[in-house]
């Protein structure tokens, strides 16, 4: 199986570490590779790096579908482009948003959304509203960090814990996730820090849940509805 995640950003800097953690929660024989974009922003926090994001994700979606790969994780919380990647690409195609709302919902009844920026709210919203979920979401708070300041593993831990322990006490939530795809590798340690405070809640790591979500797809034999119009490779198209 080939999954191909797109780094919906442009620069080459986070490329290995953004594969290393797909690889992590990838199963034996699941082939990993990950580009980033040619053209777009440093970073998405907001409608409007999504939208300038959009032509240079669906350019890699066209290269995926040339390449003939099993399924693809645009790895960015928003889910940038993927229902117009859906439509040009007979294979998954997953963001981080719905993969790990939808197994969220499947691990409690109440969901919190902790995610980076304020101005990132309004995008998260929307989303829940087009998944109609968002009865089910209790919560969505913020770290007050950028997308490009999660490096400091200390203090996003600090911060997740903080919001989540904060959401779960007043009964805002008994399941959590992480609201950005850049929050790499503190799923675990942030489920333990509640767990010794008593709050034994699933703790959902967006990459991990697109991940397993798209080798299942494939192995199920599952591929995107072509009710929706599928229009033809770039090349035959008038620009």
């Amino acid at each position: 199986m080939h999954i191909r995640v797109i780094l919906p950003v442009i620069g080459e800097s986070l490329l290995d570490h953004v594969r290393r953690e797909a690889e992590a929660w990838a199963a034996p024989g699941t082939t990993i590779d990950c580009v980033s974009l040619e053209r777009g922003t440093a970073s998405i926090e907001s409608e409007y790096d999504e939208a300038l994001s959009a032509p240079g994700i669906l350019q890699r979606i066209e290269e995926a579908r040339a390449d003939g790969v099993d399924g693809v994780f645009i790895t960015c919380f928003g889910d940038p482009g993927v229902h117009a990647a859906r439509e040009i690409i007979d294979a998954p195609v997953v963001g981080g948003f719905e993969p790990a709302t939808l197994t969220a919902l499947s691990l409690g009844e109440k969901v919190g959304i902790i995610t980076v920026l304020p101005n990132v709210l309004p995008m998260l919203n929307s989303l829940a509203r087009r998944y109609t979920i968002e009865r089910r979401i209790g919560t969505i708070r913020v770290v007050d960090l950028p997308v490009l300041g999660l490096e400091d593993h200390e203090v996003l831990v600090n911060r997740l814990f903080e919001q989540a322990s904060d959401a779960i006490g007043k009964g805002e939530a008994d399941v959590i996730i992480l609201g950005c795809t850049g929050m790499l590798g503190v799923a675990e340690e942030v489920k333990k820090r509640l767990a010794d405070k008593g709050f034994d809640v699933p703790v959902v790591d967006p990459t991990g849940a697109a991940i397993t979500w798209l080798e299942s797809s494939v192995r199920l034999g599952l591929t995107p509805s072509r009710t929706t119009y599928m229009p033809p490779p770039a090349k035959d198209r008038a620009v």
